[in-house]
Parts: C-alpha cells; sequence; structure tokens
C-alpha cells in the first residue's frame, strides 16, 4: 500500500510537511539540555468515506483534520527529552493510529543541524493498522 489516494481501496492521503519545532532530541549531554530544531514529516492513509465515485459531505468531521494531526506531533515532541529519533517518530505515529480512519502512518523525524556538511540526518518509520 502506498501514500498515494486510491479511490478504489477508500483511501485518502493526508500529510504534514516541514512542521518545524524546537526539541528535546539526542544521545548527547547537549541534546538533553539544549533544544534544537526538528522538522517532522507525516503521510497518512486514511478511509474516505465518499470513495470511490461521490462527493463527501463539506464537514471537518468526516475527515482527519491535518491541524490536528499537527498538534498531536508537536505535543509529543515537545513533551519532554527523548533520546532517539526513531522513538519519537514510532510515538507519533501510534498516536495518529488512536483515530480509527488512519489506516496507515509515515512519520519522518529530521535533524538539520547535527552535521555541518550534510542537509539534514534522520529516520523515517511506518505504522499499519493491518
Amino acid at each position: 500500500m502506498s501514500f498515494a489516494p486510491d479511490a478504489a481501496r477508500g483511501l485518502r492521503h493526508v500529510f504534514v510537511r516541514g512542521l518545524t519545532l524546537q526539541a528535546l532530541l539526542g544521545v548527547h549531554a547537549h541534546e538533553e539540555a539544549q533544544p534544537q530544531r526538528v522538522v517532522i514529516g507525516i503521510d497518512l492513509a486514511v478511509s474516505d468515506d465518499a470513495a470511490p465515485s461521490r462527493e463527501g459531505a463539506d464537514t471537518l468531521s468526516r475527515v482527519v483534520d491535518y491541524g490536528t494531526v499537527a498538534a498531536i506531533a508537536r505535543r509529543i515532541a515537545m513533551a519532554g527529552h527523548v533520546r532517539l529519533a526513531e522513538t519519537l517518530a514510532e510515538r507519533i505515529a501510534l498516536a495518529l493510529l488512536d483515530d480509527a480512519r488512519v489506516q496507515r502512518v509515515r512519520v519522518c523525524v529530521e535533524k538539520p543541524d547535527v552535521l555541518p556538511d550534510v542537509t539534514s540526518v534522520g529516520v523515517a518509520v511506518e505504522r499499519t493498522r493491518f
């Protein structure tokens, strides 16, 4: 399964890109004491109640709200020090699967300021309801 919308399977693609915040993330002592820039990207495969051939109701309650998705990720990332980017990504992914409409989630956590000669380092994890 991909994160592309798939009407035949009743799925839409919801995403949040470039959620940038200051978080306590890392295994080194200075990373426990000093927040650093973290960039989070999220892709969701979400049940689409109107697929494959009709338009659904124009109401927020029928969809997974990307504002809520961002708020969940922000809350988890800001909750306190996490040693591993993998752990942070997994926590976010599992929290997003609490919404029964979310079938699959990919979370990328990047640390853009860690190595001076690279744009970014990080990890991507996927979790699924299946």
